[in-house]
Order: C-alpha cells, then structure tokens, then sequence
C-alpha cells in the first residue's frame, strides 16, 4: 500500500495499481464525472494511469487552470483527426499547444485555404460528439516505426527516431485514430467541449528548417466555456482595431521598408512621441543616474572578453573594417547591448568602495538579428534603442539597489497607467557561468527582494518563480504588465551579475585596501523603447493622454474669416510649450473633425467669426460629440494643466 496526501492534507492509502479515475470514484461519483486529469506532486497525468507512488494528489476538473492545457492539447488530436478523415493521404507532423491555443502542422499536396477551416470545425464538432476514449500505447521503437511507416507517415518515423533512448515511444488513440503523444489526455473527447474555433492557416518549414518542406500550419484555440471563447475572440477583435502598425499609419507615427528590414523609419510626430518618451525617462534617472554613451562598434575581442562572441554569436551583426593595411583588417559587431561598454567605463580610473554605488545610464541603439519571420512592427525589430542601465555596487548593497530598482520600476509603470503588474523571479538555468556559491548568495537575496515586494505592495503586486528561466550570467526579475485589453507584456528586467566585472577585470578597493570585483545589477525598465510605445500604442488604442500626444491640439476654423484669429491662437499656445497644429482648410468643419479625430487628436478647439470677435474657442475632446464655450484664456489654462507630465506633477505638488 502506499499513502495518497490530498489538498486538505489528510491522507488515504491505496495499491500502487490505483487509477487516478478510481482515486476520484472513491470520494465520490460528483467528482468522478467532473474529474478530466489527476497530479501526483505536479505532474499533471491521464485518469487511466495508476499512481505508482506516494505523494500529493490533486484530481483535476474543468474549473482548473491546468485544464486549459488539455482541452487545448486535446482538441489538436481531433482537428488532426478530422483533417485525416477529410483528406486522407494527409501526414500529421507537429502539434503543440501554444499561448491562447493551439497548432498543428501538415503535408498535404494542396495547402490549406482559410475556406477549408469551417469544413474542418464541423468534422471536429462530429469527433467530440462520438466522445471516443483517449487510451495510452507504449510501443517498442520498432514498431512504432513500422506502424506509422505503414501509414505513410514518414514525418512521424523522423520524430519517433529523434525520442531519446531513455523515453518510452507512446501512442494515444481517440477511437481508431492515433498519433505519437507524450500525454496527458483527458478521458474522452467529448470532454473538450465545443469552445473552440480554429482561426488561420500559415506556411511552416519542418522543424522550422528554410531547407526543409514546406508545410501548412493550422492555427486553433479552444476554451473551458462559451462564454471566455467569446470574451478571447473580443479581445481579438479590440486587438486588431489597436494594431500600433495600422494607428501607426493613421496617426502618420512611422513606416517600415525593405531597404531596411527590421528598423524603424520614423515620421516627426512619431520621433516626438519616441523624443518626449526619453525626456520622460531622462527626468526620472536624473537624481541618481550619471548618463553614458558607449561605441556602437566594438571590435570582436571585447565580445569574446565578455563571453557575447561565444554565447550570442548568431544574433550579432558582423562588420569587417575596411582599410587596406594589414593593422586594418579588423573584425568588428554592432554592440547587441550595451553592458560590456559600461564595464569599459567603471574601469576608466580608480573606485573606491565609498564611490559605490555608481550608477549609469544609456539610452543605446543596439542592433540583434532576428529571423524575418519573427519579426513585428515595433514590438520585434532588428535594431532599437533600450533604457539600459547598470549598477556597479558592493554585495553588501545588492539588495537595498534591488529594491530601489523595483520602486522606480512600478512608479514609471503607475505614470503610464499600468496597475496590474507581476514580478517573476527566474533562477539559475542548467547552462551558465559562476560558481554555485555565487548563484545561491544572488537567489537567495533577490528572495528576499521578492517577498518584500510582495509585502509592501499589500498582495497588489503579484510575484512568482521562474525556475530555470535565469540569464546565464546570473538570476533576475521580469516585470510583466497587463494593458486595457487584458493582454501581458514582459518589459522591465533587473538582472544580477557577477560575472561580467571579473572577465574584464574590473574592481574597486574595499576598506582593507583590497581589489574586489563589484556586482554589476543590469537594469531596464521599459526595455526596447520602441516596443515600449507600440504597447502604449496599443493600451490607449492610439488615445494618448494630452502629455504624450504628439499633436495635442489643432485649431481648426469654420471660415476663413476667423483664419487670422486662429493662426494667433496657434502661435500662442506653441509659445507656452503646447504642440499645436492649425487647419485653415476651405473644407467644412465635420469634416476636419473627422479627419483629425482619425488622427487621434486629443483636442480640437473650433475658432468662427464670433470666437474671433470674443477671443473664444469651442473645445471638442477626441471621442465626445459635445463641445464646450469658453474664453481663449480659460482653455489656454485647462489645457497647459493637463499637458503637464505626471512626474512632474507630482514633483509640484
């Protein structure tokens, strides 16, 4: 017998050959028909699979998070059912769940078309209602061979010979259909439910090889209920009218071209929006940051020096100088970051332990090669401009410059509007440098920095643990926020470092006169900056606060009596420090409306012969119908207050 500890802790005892569907019948039938999958100390399993052990168990429904992963996985079995059935002759490959879904790819002569994915829906609605079982094969690699090679799935003998020989080969069957699986599965397939819906076709090379066939990927999600199925696709639907590529044009904000793939060709009112963001940023480092610049090429040495040449090579841009003499001939790499050109300048010049901590700050162009298909207006380019920082500090202090990162982190998010933030902590990753000594002393006080940020934040802040999931040099925290519509963005790091000031040899002299290596904390808070403010893009749907609008205002006239009148109510507002845009236009004035309302233009103010007469304005707000009388002086006032940036804000008050 072995004992079976529950959630509410008691415990029962049970022969190793238990099930996980027997575990659940004994406590009763309710359970028995709600239950969908078991864990035994985490790992999620197949109700049909017998504990083997003692542990933990948890009996898993469909009101549990780790359900979401079944239905997904599941539901890629029947759409790969169904296509088979439709098309036979058609070789299943790969079909993974993904975020918010799942995918399957497929060799089939003819591509998929978008046509073909209702056809396929109604055949999947067909497999679940059959309700078939999901049952666990475990195959001897030769037959596994043989059978698929049998079917004519040869893509499927390529992945069978790739299983490591200490894995087992396993089947799952759904009725008389099968595919290699590592599991878990659901009991049945009517356990699925019919909350999905399949949502687009792509071309996928096998195993993401360029010199491999080209397959067609089928793209899929599915839910727990109707009800989050309609509220993804919802989402979806907000999603796409936010799309910063497509505000980005309506708002004249930047464009992208062949010429220069993966880099952004900024408009003037997008470079005002990217400028005000570094003064933003600027003003928040002033009083305790120094700002640096370091060269954008560096020759390979430093990159070796640093460990970059070894570890990251792939994703350099390469330069080879071009002088003719043989002292020229030189290789050289765009810097992908910009920490190996702060350490140069922590060692210009003598440290002492009393200077620390020194803190400095860049806002560096750096450039990393991304494959072209992976890349996405301004969320995913090949060369951006981060708000990089680095702390060179003593161990003593670690913890403390932690958790002053941590509070400029969440205020910088807070001006923005983000409240709903997480902070994960990821741990040392099987491949990485430094002693394990080094690792347990940065873990283990940056667990400590975790459990005050929780603490003081009152549970509003959430955290977490991301085992494994650590650079190589060294752990660190990733903030994730949440925007309008629900979605999560990883943007801020605060990484710990002791590896990259010894390479290079840097140090400071202790109290004891002695060189010691610093810790070196890598810091960003918005990351790539240009990601930053396609997210802002997208969170305010292109409706900027009046602060960060690159217009904030345009007057607009109703004749071309009031044109002088208005040309003074621009000049007026520019002196005081607004952006202001006039339009004088022979057009009518809901016309114009519209036009700059498309433009996302927070502010419209309407001057007429009689406004010009009283020195008024009609202000009309981006969104609202209405518009509102008032003096010129009275708006003037209104809106230089609601143009003030929220730092600075808070600095008057």
């Amino acid at each position: 017998m072995i004992d079976v500890t529950f959630p509410d802790n008691s415990v029962r005892s049970y022969e190793p050959e238990t099930t996980g569907a027997a575990v659940a019948a004994g406590i009763s039938k309710s359970l028995a028909k709600k239950a969908i999958a078991y864990a035994l100390d985490g790992e999620v399993r197949d109700l049909s699979q017998p504990l083997g052990g003692a542990g933990r168990i948890e009996i898993v429904t469909r009101e549990d998070e780790r359900a979401i992963e079944l239905i997904r996985h599941d539901a890629a079995h029947v759409m790969a059912e169904a296509v088979q059935e439709l098309w036979p002759g058609t070789q299943v490959t790969i079909g993974p769940v993904i975020e918010n879904g799942f995918y399957y790819d497929f060799a089939k002569e003819t591509p998929f078309t978008p046509d073909d994915l209702p056809v396929i829906e109604k055949k999947m609605l067909e497999i679940i209602r059959r309700n078939a079982s999901f049952t666990r094969e475990v195959l001897s690699r030769e037959e596994a061979r043989r059978v698929f090679g049998e079917k004519g799935e040869t893509y499927k003998v390529q992945l069978v010979d790739a299983i490591p020989e200490d894995q087992d080969v396993k089947i799952y069957r759904q009725g008389e259909w099968f595919d290699l699986c590592r599991g878990p599965h659901m009991a049945s397939t009517g356990q699925i439910g019919e909350a999905f819906k399949l949502m687009k076709v792509a071309g996928a090379y096998w195993r993401g090889d360029s010199n491999n066939p080209m397959l067609t990927r089928i793209y899929g999600t599915a839910w727990r209920t109707p009800e989050e199925l309609k509220a993804y696709l919802t989402m979806l639907e907000e999603a796409e009218k936010r799309d910063h590529r497509r505000l980005g044009r309506e708002m004249d904000l930047f464009h992208f071209q062949e010429e220069g793939p993966g880099v952004v060709f900024w408009h003037p009112k997008g470079w005002s929006l990217f400028q005000d963001l570094i003064a933003y940023m600027r003003r928040r480092l002033r009083a305790d940051y120094a700002e640096v610049n370091a060269p954008q090429v560096l020759d390979k040495s430093l990159w070796e020096t640093s460990g970059h040449w070894g570890w990251y090579r792939e994703n350099m841009f390469q330069v080879q100088s071009a002088g003719d003499e043989a002292e020229d001939k030189r290789v050289f790499a765009l810097k992908p970051m910009n920490c190996p050109g702060h350490v140069m300048i922590f060692k210009h010049g003598l440290k002492s332990y009393r200077e620390l901590p020194i803190r400095y700050a860049e806002f560096g162009t750096v450039h990393r090669y991304e494959p072209s298909g992976a890349m996405h207006g301004l969320m995913r380019v090949r060369g951006f401009t981060q708000d990089d920082a680095h702390i060179f500090c003593t161990d003593e202090q670690m913890e403390a410059e932690c958790l002053k990162i941590n509070d400029l982190i969440l205020s910088v998010y807070r001006d923005f509007g983000f409240e709903e933030i997480m902070v994960k902590l990821s741990t040392r990753p099987e491949k990485r440098v430094g002693t394990d000594e080094m690792w347990d002393r940065a873990e283990a006080v940056m667990r400590d920095v975790l459990k005050t940020i929780e603490a003081q934040s009152g549970g509003r802040i959430k955290t977490g643990i991301n085992e494994g999931e650590g650079a190589f040099y060294g752990p660190k925290f990733e903030y994730t926020l949440k925007d309008a519509i629900g979605r999560e963005w990883q943007c801020g790091t605060t990484q710990v470092d002791f590896n990259l000031p010894e390479r290079f040899g840097a140090f400071y002299i202790d109290s004891n006169s002695d060189k010691r290596p610093p810790v070196m904390i890598h810091r960003a808070i918005c990351g790539s900056l240009e990601r930053f403010l396609g997210i802002l893009i997208e969170n305010f749907a292109g409706h900027f606060p009046l602060w960060m609008a690159p217009t904030q205002v345009v007057v607009a006239t109703i004749t071309s009596e009031a044109d002088e009148y208005a040309a003074g109510v621009v000049r007026e507002l520019r002196a005081a420090g607004m952006r202001v845009e006039s339009d004088l236009r022979n057009e009518k004035i809901n016309y114009k409306v519209r036009e700059h309302s498309l433009a996302k233009v927070p502010v419209i103010l309407v001057c007429g012969k009689r406004e010009a007469e009283e020195r008024s304005v009609n202000l009309r707000r981006l969104g609202s119908r209405d518009q509102e009388a008032m003096s010129l002086d009275a708006a003037k006032a209104l809106l230089l207050a609601e143009a003030v940036a929220p730092d600075l804000r808070s600095a008057a008050e």
